[in-house]
């Protein structure tokens, strides 16, 4: 197995009344990420809690504190981004921070319809609506052409008006954040990048989260190729993978799995932070990747064991969304100096 990339996830969350220290130290943990070698940087979007709702401005801050680090949200989900507006944005935090910016997509779901209102279509269809929408304006496309009559102060009829500013690269870094075999197709298909998180959906019973991670993968790869005339892009995993360097660590890190396995996505939040839907009793089909934590050594084993890790270009690390800043970069300097190795990473220079 050859890590080509090592990367990690960040919820950049914050105990309720601390945003503004939570929101520094997050731009902190991309620049101590950027020193230890990683070459990637993710933040998740989440509304009406206490982790990060705004990733775009987020990174165009972060930007300005690193040089060579990528910047990516890992997920945006499409159902509620006006698409213009959010390719201006993008294309303009691109600028800024040198062409670094990959912005991972998922449909999204119709929890919050009644804050950003609701649609005559599923979530899913209105999401990929959107995200289409989006991947033509941030290529370069026409958004609209101006008809008679000539708007006050507006252009001539005729007119065609795109994205500006034109950011031509950011195209190629978006990418979807699958859950599902079905969703990994329809990713290729689009020439959009593949991420895969933590929760898989569709799982046939008896499979496990690393055969069917691997599965997803492979097919990906293959769909990519029947579609296009171009080798299949690095593909990106996420995944909880926590070397203990201290019989402390080796607890803290072992409690970190009982609660996750005990109360599912709801385990490690932030004080005052909402409990989520889910639970450790997940719905029929949805299965939770494994934490692998422990002894350095038992921990790259078990890395290099597991099928759909194997299977991918970049290695994401999933932090805890409750550790703070202390916490995450001790734990991202342990991954980088004991188990990365044993991948094949070299860290950037």
């Amino acid at each position: 197995m050859t890590v080509q990339r090592l990367g990690f996830n960040t919820r950049v969350s914050f105990p309720t009344g601390e945003a503004a220290r939570g929101l520094r130290e997050g731009i902190e943990l991309f620049r101590a990420a950027e020193e230890l070698g990683y070459q990637s940087g993710w933040a998740y979007q989440r509304h009406f809690d206490n982790y990060l709702s705004s990733p775009i401005p987020f990174f165009a801050a972060a930007g300005q504190h690193t040089t060579r680090i990528t910047l990516g949200s890992a997920v945006l989900p499409a159902r509620y981004q006006e698409p213009i507006l959010l390719a201006e944005a993008a294309c303009t935090a691109d600028l800024l921070i040198g062409g670094r910016l990959q912005l991972a997509f998922s449909s999204g779901t119709d929890v919050w319809d009644a804050v950003f209102g609701a649609v005559a279509t599923d979530a899913r269809t209105e999401g990929q609506r959107r995200l289409a929408r989006f991947l033509s304006a941030v290529a370069g496309e026409p958004v609209h052409t101006v008809t008679d009559p000539r708007p006050a102060g507006g252009p001539p009829a005729g007119t065609q008006l795109r994205v500006t500013p034109p950011s031509p690269g950011l195209r190629s870094r978006i990418w979807y954040g699958s859950g599902s075999i079905a969703s990994a197709v329809t990713a290729a298909g689009q020439g959009l990048r593949l991420i895969t998180g933590t929760i898989l959906h569709d799982v046939p019973p008896g499979e496990t989260f690393p055969e069917h991670q691997a599965r997803l993968v492979a097919a990906y790869r293959a769909a990519w190729t029947a579609a296009h005339a171009t080798p299949p892009p690095p593909v990106a995993v996420a995944a909880s993978v926590l070397p203990a360097t201290t019989a402390a660590l080796r607890e803290t890190y072992a409690a970190y799995d009982l609660e996750r396995r005990t109360h599912g996505p709801a385990a490690s939040r932030p004080r005052g932070a909402l409990e989520p839907a889910l639970s450790a009793a997940l719905p029929a089909g949805m299965v939770m990747s494994p934490v692998y934590h422990g002894e350095p050594d038992e921990v790259a084993k078990a890395v290099l064991a597991d099928p759909g890790l194997s299977a991918a270009d970049e290695l994401v690390l999933f932090l805890p969304p409750a550790f703070g800043l202390a916490e995450n970069v001790r734990l991202l300097s342990d991954l980088a100096r004991t188990v990365a190795p044993a991948l094949d990473w070299s860290p950037a220079t």
